[in-house]
C-alpha cells in the first residue's frame, strides 16, 4: 500500500467481497509471505511460508458467505508503531445453514511493515478484534448468543456491586495508604500487598520496569557521590534538574509521538 488510509477500503473490499481470484491476488500483493492473521475461532503463527494459511482461511471464509455486506465505519493508523485500525460493520450469512444470518462489528488491527529502500506498507499481520457478544453471533445467530451473553454480562456487574460492598474498607485502606494515614500494620498489610502485586507485574512485563529502575540508581549514584564529596551540591542539583527536564521531554515527545501522529478518518 502506498497509503495506508487510503488503499485499506479497497484492499478489504476485495479481501472480503472480492471473487476468489481477486481476493487471492490481494493477499499476494498486500500481506508479506510470512504474516500472521488472529481470530477468535482460528489463527496462525508467522513462519515462511505462512500467507499459504491466510489464503485457505479467507478462502473458506468465501465459501461459507459468498456475499457479504460490509461497511468501514473508521479507520485509524498509527504512524509510529505501523498500526491500522480499521472499524468494520458487516453481516455474514452462511448459506447452507438454514436462516443463518450474523450482523457484527469488529476492530480489525493490521501491523504494517515497510521493506529497506521501499515506501510502500504491507500487512505483517491481521488481528480481527470482537466484542463477547459480536463474536457469539457467528455460532449462536437469532439472538440466542446475545441472550446469553447479555445475562452473563449484567450478572457479573450484580456481582461486582454486591463485591464492592463488600470489599469497601480495603479500598478505605488503599486510599488511606496512598495518603499515609495508616497505622504501622496497615502498612505492613499493605507493603505485603504491593509486594506481591510487584513480583507478578514483573513476571508478565519485566521489561517495562527497566526504566524506572535505571532511573532510580543514576539518582542514587548522584546521592552516594554527594556524600563522597566527589560530586559539588550545585552540580548535583544541575544533574537532577536536566534528568527531569529531559525526561518531560521525552515523555511529551512520546505522547507527541503516539498520538500526534495518529490519523483518523471517517468514511462517508
Amino acid at each position: 500500500m502506498d497509503d495506508p488510509i487510503q488503499d485499506c477500503h479497497s484492499v478489504v473490499h476485495t479481501l472480503c467481497q472480492g471473487s476468489p481470484k481477486e481476493q487471492e491476488e490481494a493477499i499476494n500483493t498486500y500481506f508479506t509471505p510470512n504474516a500472521s492473521f488472529t481470530h477468535p475461532f482460528c489463527r496462525t503463527s508467522s513462519f515462511d511460508g505462512s500467507r499459504l494459511l491466510i489464503h485457505s482461511i479467507f478462502r473458506w471464509y468465501k465459501i461459507m458467505s459468498p456475499k457479504i455486506d460490509l461497511k468501514i465505519n473508521s479507520v485509524a493508523f498509527d504512524e509510529v508503531n505501523l498500526i491500522l485500525y480499521i472499524n468494520i460493520s458487516q453481516v455474514f450469512a452462511i448459506w447452507f445453514v438454514p436462516f443463518h444470518r450474523s450482523p457484527v462489528t469488529l476492530t480489525t488491527m493490521l501491523h504494517l511493515t515497510q521493506p529497506p529502500n521501499s515506501r510502500k506498507y504491507y500487512i505483517k499481520s491481521q488481528n480481527d478484534l470482537y466484542q463477547v457478544d459480536q463474536f457469539v453471533r457467528f455460532f449462536a445467530p437469532w439472538g440466542l448468543g446475545d441472550a446469553v451473553v447479555l445475562f452473563w454480562q449484567f450478572w457479573a456487574t450484580i456481582f461486582c456491586t454486591i463485591l464492592a460492598v463488600i470489599f469497601a474498607p480495603f479500598a478505605w485502606l488503599e486510599q488511606s495508604y496512598a495518603e499515609k494515614r495508616t497505622t504501622r500494620a496497615e502498612s505492613r498489610f499493605m507493603g505485603f500487598v504491593e509486594r506481591v502485586e510487584e513480583k507478578r507485574m514483573r513476571g508478565f512485563g519485566y521489561g517495562k520496569g527497566n526504566a524506572a529502575d535505571g532511573v532510580a540508581e543514576t539518582a542514587g549514584q548522584v546521592a552516594n557521590g554527594v556524600k563522597s564529596g566527589i560530586i559539588e551540591h550545585g552540580e548535583a542539583k544541575r544533574l537532577m534538574d536536566s534528568g527531569a527536564e529531559g525526561g518531560g521531554a521525552a515523555q511529551d515527545q512520546g505522547q507527541q509521538q503516539q498520538f500526534g501522529n495518529m490519523q483518523v478518518i471517517r468514511p462517508n
